[in-house]
């Protein structure tokens, strides 16, 4: 299903923008143009969902949706939607050129978003509101339900911050009378909703073909969960463990690992299997068909909780108290494939593995993945470490949860970085750039490098740290940054380890 190939996790809110957050716009076609020159042909992002509580992309308020942060401002300005002057520097805030400031962002996106809509209702051409009515009528069966769940959220942002179960029981419970009523209500605040998502997919797809037509394919992420608030639950009810209030009963997450002594409690509520079995998984096929049109490949977040997932009751703190309950298996992804054709999955495969989860990814044809950062400072038959590979893997020096391999290693045991140099016949002066020589010479078929380790930055440039909140998500790099001697150092790798396509 994959040729041997070399690519960069880099979500597009890191990319440089005077917008205050990376977006679809120029500076997106010149990271493309770098893998090309760099002979990559895989570019690997997270969620490219709206975001919730915490800025996590993980996160989302819908598993169908697209981002509005990511929309490029200059497009808007180049196709029409709005007036040049609607960007001109004096109206643009002084952003952090290294971070996002999400709260900041978020209050002139939106405004600049709505100023774009009104400018299209009052000024657009016939061919634009031809194309949007298109979309909306191609992308009702998600985006009518998402439209008026954003709307209804805005609304009733000062009861309990919006969150559906707080809304008034007729709405909540999606009485028609009261579907029909609020609609007509919120009839602005929905064609808003709808355009933003609009813009979002025509760029979206625009730079995905420019991407494609360059030989380069996208790599997406998706979630195993969805977030509690989100239009998925509150249109889907009775495929999750919810009380008569709509609360979650049973929750998300994983015991203690690695990476956390209490574990990790999500919070995401748990599907009910048995009634998505019952219509042959309608909902998870439309799910999965609507990722493979957002990206060629697509990673699975917690593969393993297909096989058994982590149970928690939903008023534990913690996720120390839980238990495995059995997923739905390899009959699931058989039928899915039956349903929708072959699909290019990777499988997240990291935490408490067992057998059985091996069994189910290999039954299923997948790679799993292999994060070097692991590998050090235990026995010499870790799975992690690439003697031990298989080619049907992909292989990181680090993902978005782990930290930089310069922070890593600069902060790793005196045991673990002594391994490191002897496994790699290395000094450890240029251990980033050791790590990723590694990566590349391995056998897994793809080896995807995380752009701030191409860049050797320490762990301010980290993306996230499971388990906590605040602060992450936020990372993004300087146009300066993309050098020629990066470009001209990561072609050597790529293709020395016969990694060009």
């Amino acid at each position: 299903m994959f040729s041997r190939s070399a690519g960069i996790l880099l979500h597009p809110t890191s990319l440089p923008s005077r917008y205050g957050i990376g977006d679809l716009g120029d500076t997106a076609y010149d990271f493309v143009n770098f893998l090309v020159e760099s002979d990559q042909s895989l570019w690997q992002t997270l969620p490219l969902g709206p975001t919730g509580y915490g800025d996590s992309p993980y996160q989302s308020f819908s598993a169908f949706a697209g981002n509005p942060l990511m929309i490029s401002p200059q497009l808007l300005v180049r196709d029409g939607y709005l007036p040049p002057a609607a960007i001109a520097p004096y109206k643009v805030p002084k952003f952090p050129e290294k971070k996002v400031d999400f709260g900041w962002v978020i209050h002139y996106k939106s405004k600049l978003l709505q100023e774009a809509h009104d400018h299209f209702l009052a000024k657009g051409s016939a061919a634009q509101k031809e194309a949007f009515d298109t979309f909306c009528e191609e992308r009702g069966w998600w985006l009518n339900d998402y439209a008026l769940f954003m709307a209804l959220k805005a609304h009733f942002v000062d009861h309990q911050g919006g969150v559906w179960n707080s809304w008034p029981r007729p709405i909540r419970q999606r009485e028609p009378a009261a579907m029909a009523e609020w609609s007509d209500k919120l009839a602005k605040q929905i064609s808003y909703q709808k355009f933003i998502q609009f813009l979002f997919f025509d760029q979206w797809f625009r730079l995905k073909n420019y991407a494609n037509e360059k030989g380069i394919k996208i790599i997406g992420d998706m979630p195993i969960f969805v977030a509690f608030d989100s239009s998925d639950v509150w249109a889907n009810p009775d495929l999750f463990y919810l009380d008569e209030s709509g609360a979650a009963t049973v929750i998300a997450g994983v015991p203690p690992d690695y990476f956390s002594a209490t574990g990790q409690r999500w919070g995401n509520p748990l599907y009910r299997w048995d009634k998505m079995a019952e219509n042959d998984y309608a909902w998870w096929a439309a799910r999965l068909s609507s990722a493979f049109e957002l990206a060629d490949i697509n990673r699975i977040d917690h593969f393993r909780g297909f096989d058994a997932y982590w149970e928690i009751p939903a008023a534990e703190e913690t996720a120390i108290i839980g238990r495995w309950v059995k997923g739905p298996g390899l009959h699931f992804f058989k039928r899915l494939e039956e349903k929708l054709g072959q699909l290019p999955i990777i499988a997240e495969d990291l935490g408490v593995i067992t057998p059985e989860v091996e069994a189910l990814r290999d039954g299923a044809g997948y790679p799993g993945m292999k994060i070097l950062q692991f590998a050090f400072g235990g026995d010499q038959n870790n799975v992690f470490l690439p003697h031990v590979f298989t080619d049907n893997c992909v292989v990181y020096t680090g993902s978005h949860d782990n930290d930089t391999t310069l922070g890593w290693y600069q902060d790793a045991s005196s045991k673990e970085r002594d391994h490191v140099r002897r496994y790699l016949a290395r000094d450890g002066h240029d251990i980033v750039w050791d790590m990723i020589r590694a990566a590349h010479a391995s056998v897994a078929v793809m080896s995807v490098i995380p752009m701030q380790d191409l860049m050797v930055l320490g762990n301010e440039a980290r993306m996230n740290f499971p388990g906590r909140t605040g602060g992450y998500w936020a990372w993004r790099y300087t146009s300066d940054m993309l050098t020629n001697i990066v470009a001209d150092r990561l072609q050597e790798l790529t293709n020395l380890y016969g990694r060009a396509q």
